[in-house]
């Protein structure tokens, strides 16, 4: 079976082309990092790839490291803004997995004792609110 085509037009590849805008977090030659829009819980964010892969199937080595990386990086700074008890990593492959961007994307969720995830997708987070997150994820990355 073959893995499908990488579509250009994905949401992510649009934020990356500056076509879509985000709360930006982190970026380097390699990844770029942002809140994401409909979160989980509170501080939930993106770690992407620059270079085009659909998913963990088809990325290079390199990105896929990179992408590691930063996730590391992200998970050590929501710990520290969000006071957080744990962090999930999460990461989707092909609509049977659960990926619903076809862009190589991690989560990252700050974790605290007896909450809940929200619903996947389920309402999109007030831009204020987006944006006090990110800044409180910066400045934990800042001070790394």
């Amino acid at each position: 079976m073959s893995q499908p085509v990488y579509d250009t037009d994905n949401v992510f590849a649009k934020i990356l082309r500056g076509e879509l805008p985000a709360h930006k977090l982190y970026e380097d030659d390699d990844t770029f990092a942002f809140m994401d829009i409909m979160p989980r819980g509170d501080g939930h964010c993106l770690v992407i790839p620059k270079k085009a892969a659909r998913n963990i199937l088809d990325v290079d080595t390199g990105s896929l490291a990179a992408v590691a990386a930063t996730t590391q990086k992200l998970a050590r700074a929501v710990m520290k803004a969000f006071s957080a008890d744990g962090v999930s990593v999460q990461q989707f492959n092909e609509p049977a997995g659960g990926q619903v961007v076809f862009h190589l994307h991690v989560h990252v969720i700050p974790r605290f004792e007896g909450v809940g995830l929200k619903p996947p997708a389920s309402k999109m987070e007030d831009p204020a609110v987006l944006a006090e997150n990110a800044r409180k994820i910066r400045e934990a990355l800042a001070e790394a």
